[in-house]
């Protein structure tokens, strides 16, 4: 079945998290990274969405 338009758009909820220093040099080292190889515009928020995805599948919380 095909999805509507609502159904493809991301919905994001605002959250805070706290992290350490190395972790977000990293985060923004990676969206500069992305951003240049994908040609398109990564952010450390992007970055930590899709970290978090992958992290969450190879736990098998999510499919």
């Amino acid at each position: 079945m095909a999805k509507t338009k609502h159904e493809e758009r991301e919905e994001l909820i605002r959250c805070t998290i706290f992290l350490e220093e190395e972790h977000i040099e990293a985060l923004d080292e990676l969206a500069k990274e992305f951003s240049k190889n994908l040609a398109q515009k990564w952010t450390r928020s992007a970055v930590v969405r899709l970290a978090v995805g992958n992290f969450l599948t190879n736990m098998k919380k999510m499919t």
